[in-house]
């Protein structure tokens, strides 16, 4: 009977593939009836199941399919003789309730409308709106840090913790909800990841657990980039699942909402990803208007950089490269360079609201 089991599993997997596929060229229905409808309930559910618990459970269930994985390898792989049936049988109906569970919590996101389709916006720039947006955003930078820090040539250092972060995230999604009415963040299910230090060594900020809808947060970041980090992972949580998208939500959320270290946070955020984008296209330009920077902003961006170069390794490119190969097979065709497209985001948003 399990056999069997096993088999119908396995064989429904290509069958899911193909099912997942077909869905995937109709985003409207999606959006619809899966984002702004199965959604909803299915992530609010599991966020009142696990959000209270003040560990991530998410974490330890890795944990325990990581050992499960080793025992299964020990127990019928790495053996004399194996029996290849049953191993890829095993293989099979795993990978088709990992695939099955993963596309019904959280994976079919990866293929709703686009964002600029539901915020009506444009989605190509010009050089020119990228510079004023770029202005704009130093000048807000600038701001900012004198607020802050009257000192010019001292950085910002946020007076929170990652767990008082997490709590300032709620009211500053509700703040949103007069720019974005369907963003609505209830429960809170944000926690520190428990695998803080492999996060760091892979490169990684944070993840969502998409089984648990856990929003993880590696504790080893600057505080800096807590609160936009926080945002980026709420973001997924409620249902925005590309890289891109999530970015500039967390953008959205931190400039938007009434506190200045959010604030500091999300501009010097969304400037960065500007920069970096007028850099490719003007490099001369792009030096200019890094120069109108107070160096204590700047002193930032470097802070974040020495940070992830001090846990550089021989495995980050690896880690990096599955992830990239990871978001090209979930409709996104440019991988890790789709991240770019949050520029197109921002300026065609700002390019009239700063």
């Amino acid at each position: 009977m399990q056999s069997k089991t096993k088999l119908y599993l396995t064989i429904l997997l290509p069958i899911q593939v193909i099912l997942v596929k077909v869905l995937s060229f109709f985003p409207d229905v999606i959006e619809q009836f899966y984002s702004n409808g199965i959604f909803i309930y299915t992530s609010k559910i599991l966020r009142y199941v696990f959000g209270w618990i003040p560990f991530s459970f998410g974490d330890i269930v890795y944990c325990i399919l990581i050992v499960l994985l080793i025992r299964f390898l020990f127990k019928k792989v790495f053996r004399k003789k194996i029996i290849w049936k049953e191993v890829l049988f095993d293989i099979g109906a795993t990978l088709s309730i990992v695939y099955a569970s993963f596309h019904i919590l959280w994976g079919m996101n990866y293929y709703r409308l686009p964002l600029h389709e539901i915020l009506k916006i444009d989605d190509q720039y010009t050089e020119v709106e990228l510079i004023k947006v770029s202005e704009k955003l130093i000048s807000q930078a600038n701001s900012l840090h004198l607020e802050l820090e009257p000192n010019d040539s001292l950085p910002i250092r946020i007076p929170y913790t990652k767990d008082e972060v997490f709590q300032k995230t709620v009211p500053a999604y509700d703040q949103l909800n007069t720019i974005f009415p369907t963003l609505k963040y209830h429960p809170k299910s944000i926690k520190t990841s428990l695998l803080s230090l492999p996060l760091t060594y892979m490169g990684f900020s944070g993840y969502l657990n998409p089984i648990t809808n856990e929003a993880q947060i590696n504790g080893l970041i600057l505080n800096y980039k807590a609160p936009t980090t926080s945002c980026h992972e709420q973001a997924h949580q409620l249902g925005f699942a590309k890289e891109n998208e999530a970015n500039f939500i967390a953008a959205l959320t931190t400039i938007n909402y009434d506190d200045s270290y959010f604030n500091y946070s999300g501009v010097t955020f969304a400037l960065k990803f500007c920069l970096n984008d007028l850099y490719l296209r003007n490099e001369e330009k792009a030096i200019c208007l890094i120069e109108k920077l107070r160096p204590g902003i700047r002193k930032n961006y470097l802070e974040v950089n020495q940070f992830w170069e001090s846990y550089e390794n021989p495995l980050e490119p690896i880690f990096k490269s599955t992830y990239d190969s990871y978001l090209k097979a979930n409709d996104q065709p440019d991988g890790l360079d789709t991240y770019s497209y949050v520029v197109a985001l921002l300026v065609n948003y700002y390019k009239t609201k700063l």
